[in-house]
């Protein structure tokens, strides 16, 4: 997948880390997975895909 430091977490993360994604640009690609868990699971979307996703909850 991405290496630990390619991910960025959620501003919308709460402030004891919990209950937040985290992302990765992989270029084409981005990579979400759930900050709880270390390695994983993790799946991946198209870039253009998670634009449009992030423009709608904007």
């Amino acid at each position: 997948m991405a290496p630990k430091t390619a991910w960025t977490k959620s501003s919308y993360s709460d402030s004891n880390g919990g209950a937040c994604i985290e992302v990765a640009d992989l270029g084409e690609k981005v990579g979400v997975t759930d900050s709880k868990l270390d390695d994983g699971p993790a799946f991946l979307v198209p870039a253009s895909a998670w634009a449009t996703f992030v423009a709608f909850v904007e």
